[in-house]
């Protein structure tokens, strides 16, 4: 035990919430895996609660009463749930070893809870242990889910993590007992009435994308909606969002564009990644976005909507070719001249990204994308008039597109 509790105490000598919430994985650090196997196996169940009292107030007593209590009732529990899952690994455990696992994990999360209460005063700085013991609750309750399928004879999920937009509600009994629990973190983040240097609130997102992932694997889109209600009304009080962590920002927009695209309503942001390609018109970086996250987007039945969005790219690097070659000044455009605009958009899109050969900027003929040809391009020009995103008609016997004269040729899109 000595290796955690040094670290505990280190974390909390210097305020070191991912340090703190370390020590709290059921998961043993890559530089050390007996870790969490000796911690077990330094005590028993009749010592255990004097072992880790011993361990934390074994110092100079820097922490209050109350809260030092409060630790130690944690670390027992954790204690006690490191055993259910060694146990489950080493295959000594009854049929309901799972939901053993996650009831034995779940009270660690709330008595973390609970250590945020006045009496016991944690403070804001150790949030990240939350989300830690959150995170692996959820994946607990799954698991339990899991195997409570198998022994009722139903049919599984064979993957179990995989599907975390689409789940089965009358197999998810305990995964919907772990949302009750992540929602208590949510609240204690929304109604922390401290001082905004050291209040809960900025454990908001962190614990709001924990609440997404677990609401999404339900299939109740419409909690989530309750949270960004919630976040909304109470927008005012939190921090401005770019101040927080860039990953907590991602992911939440990244849910947040996944519930509106759920929901039809193309408009609203969308993944910023994929966002940022559309307005610029880079073809290869929205390919590239569709291509490596391509599974993901199947999973979540969001990818057909997000490939209609290829047509708004497609226009916009098109509007720029012709806003290149005069723009209103200009209507009469060569479809090749479209053509090698879409092939030096994505050559130089390979070049940024360090796939070109380096010679100082120059491209070989070997490097030009190939499968654009301008018989093809002419196709998707047609498909873009069709839809209304150009204005004009395609002359076949000059090879060029004619651009409206009158109003604009590129009509507005939003994006």
């Amino acid at each position: 035990m000595d290796t955690v509790f040094q670290i505990f105490h280190q974390a909390q000598s210097q305020y070191a919430g991912p340090l703190l919430a370390a020590t709290l994985s059921p998961i043993p650090p890559p530089h050390d895996p007996t870790l969490l196997r000796r911690f077990h196996k330094d005590s028993n169940v009749f010592s255990i609660q004097g072992d880790i009292q011993k361990y934390i107030k074994a110092r100079p007593s820097y922490l209050p009463n109350p809260e030092a209590n409060a630790w130690i009732d944690i670390y027992v529990a954790y204690w006690k749930a490191l055993g259910e899952i060694l146990r489950a690994e080493t295959g000594h455990h009854r049929d309901d070893w799972a939901i053993k696992v996650y009831e034995a994990w779940k009270e660690i999360l709330t008595l973390l809870i609970r250590g945020y209460s006045p009496i016991s005063g944690f403070g804001a700085w150790t949030m990240p242990c939350l989300y830690t013991v959150g995170k692996y609750l959820r994946v607990f309750a799954i698991k339990a889910d899991e195997e409570q399928s198998k022994t009722s004879g139903q049919e599984m999920d064979v993957d179990g993590l995989g599907d975390d937009v689409m789940g089965s509600v009358e197999k998810n009994k305990w995964l919907e007992d772990a949302a009750r629990v992540i929602n208590e973190v949510f609240r204690l983040c929304i109604s922390d009435r401290a001082p905004i240097e050291e209040s809960r609130k900025w454990g908001i997102y962190n614990t709001t994308n924990l609440l997404f992932k677990t609401y999404f694997k339900l299939n109740s889109i419409g909690l989530s909606k309750n949270i960004l209600r919630a976040l909304q009304a109470t927008k005012a009080d939190l921090p401005a969002i770019e101040n927080f962590p860039k990953s907590h920002i991602v992911t939440f927009k990244y849910y947040v564009g996944v519930i509106h695209f759920l929901d039809e309503e193309y408009a609203r942001p969308i993944f910023a990644y994929l966002l940022a390609a559309i307005r610029s018109g880079c073809l290869a970086d929205f390919s590239n976005g569709m291509i490596t996250q391509e599974s993901q987007y199947v999973q979540r039945r969001i990818y057909l909507s997000l490939e209609r969005a290829r047509d708004l790219c497609v226009r916009n690097l098109l509007r720029k070719v012709w806003l290149l070659e005069g723009g209103r000044d200009n209507t009469r455009v060569k479809i090749g001249t479209f053509a090698t605009g879409m092939r030096f958009s994505m050559v130089v899109s390979a070049w940024m990204s360090g796939s070109t050969s380096d010679r100082g900027g120059s491209v070989s003929s070997e490097e030009l994308p190939a499968g654009m040809e301008d018989d093809e391009v002419e196709c998707l020009i047609a498909g873009l008039i069709y839809k209304g995103l150009i204005k004009g008609y395609i002359s076949r016997e000059h090879a060029i597109v004619v651009l409206n004269r009158k109003g604009e040729a590129f009509p507005g899109t939003g994006v």
